[in-house]
């Protein structure tokens, strides 16, 4: 029974001590704050995203070879990942915040009055451990449930930080920085993308009309105003012949040196990955702000209330 007692005393002095010493406030505290910065970065380079890829949407490459006017978007196949990015934005935000209010929340349960009134309620818990007549009366109960709830308020947010931030460290670290870099290098490659200068197309060059191009006047023979007018038409329709050729050839040469159809396709990819990239990213975030904390103070409630009953029922039967 005394090992017991001591156990437990060792454990309500080890608790005072961490209290005091703050050693799990600054721990947790860097850890949070490496956490919230984490989640800013990130949700800044979505928003860089979005403002280009938002620029590339609007790029219109023009061009009229032949004085036939062609207008293209490439940059229109990206918008169903500026959705996704806008609700990834959104994603980040929330995750934001709610590091930024476990930096918060620490700060106050680390407040020399939080930790007073712990050291009291642990200074009472001894006492009643400790002394026969304290144990005897009607003031067990209380005098632990409230010890124990200052030790939830003064210890749950940096515990459930580390125990986060250690599963974070080891199983989602290595995940996150690599798709952090690789959506900043898919920022960096629609943004070249969009850059690119449209090669310009001069415009189809009209034969000049010499003077031996002319209509020859009409003389007095019908015959050779037939004539003529035969040979103009023919040259006319031979000139028109070549001038659609050289236009289809120059929007064929055009394409090509342009390279749309590659352009186009590297923008196909780019969104690809930037959508893997992005899907990974939001499970990292819920993970770390949300499942993992909503189940370590889970366990840790579950075992002040494991810890409570027991030690109110070996207090209760001696």
């Amino acid at each position: 029974m005394n090992s017991r007692k001591l156990l437990q005393s060792g454990l309500i002095l080890l608790l005072a001590a961490a209290a005091v010493s703050g050693f799990l406030d600054s721990t947790s505290q860097k850890y949070a704050q490496e956490s919230l910065n984490r989640a800013l970065l990130t949700y800044a380079a979505a928003r860089t995203l979005n403002g280009v890829i938002s620029v590339a949407q609007g790029t219109e490459i023009a061009l009229e070879p032949g004085g036939v006017g062609v207008v293209l978007t490439p940059g229109q196949v990206l918008d169903p990942i500026n959705d996704l990015i806008e609700r990834f934005s959104s994603v980040m935000l929330v995750a934001a915040s709610s590091l930024g209010l476990q930096v918060i929340l620490i700060r106050i349960t680390s407040a020399w009055g939080v930790t007073a009134l712990l050291f009291a309620a642990l200074a009472a818990s001894l006492l009643l451990l400790w002394s026969p007549k304290f144990r005897s009366g009607a003031y067990a109960s209380p005098i632990f449930n409230v010890a124990l709830f200052f030790i939830f308020v003064r210890f749950a947010i940096p515990i459930v930080v580390i125990c986060t931030n250690f599963f974070f460290s080891t199983f989602l670290l290595s995940e996150h920085d690599a798709a952090a870099a690789a959506l900043k290098g898919t920022t960096t490659e629609i943004q070249q993308l969009s850059n690119q200068q449209e090669p310009q197309i001069d415009d189809e060059q009209q034969p000049a009309t010499s003077a031996n191009d002319a209509p020859s006047s009409p003389d007095s023979s019908d015959e050779s105003f037939v004539e003529s007018a035969a040979t103009t038409l023919m040259e006319s329709v031979s000139r028109l012949g070549d001038s659609t050729r050289e236009m289809a050839a120059s929007v064929s040469d055009w394409v090509e040196s342009a390279n749309v159809v590659d352009r186009m396709a590297q923008l196909k990819q780019s969104a690809a990955d930037a959508s893997s990239h992005i899907i990974d990213l939001i499970v990292i975030f819920v993970l770390q702000t949300i499942l993992f904390p909503v189940a370590f103070l889970w366990i840790f409630v579950e075992a002040l209330k494991a810890t409570a009953s027991r030690t109110i029922s070996a207090i209760g039967s001696q």
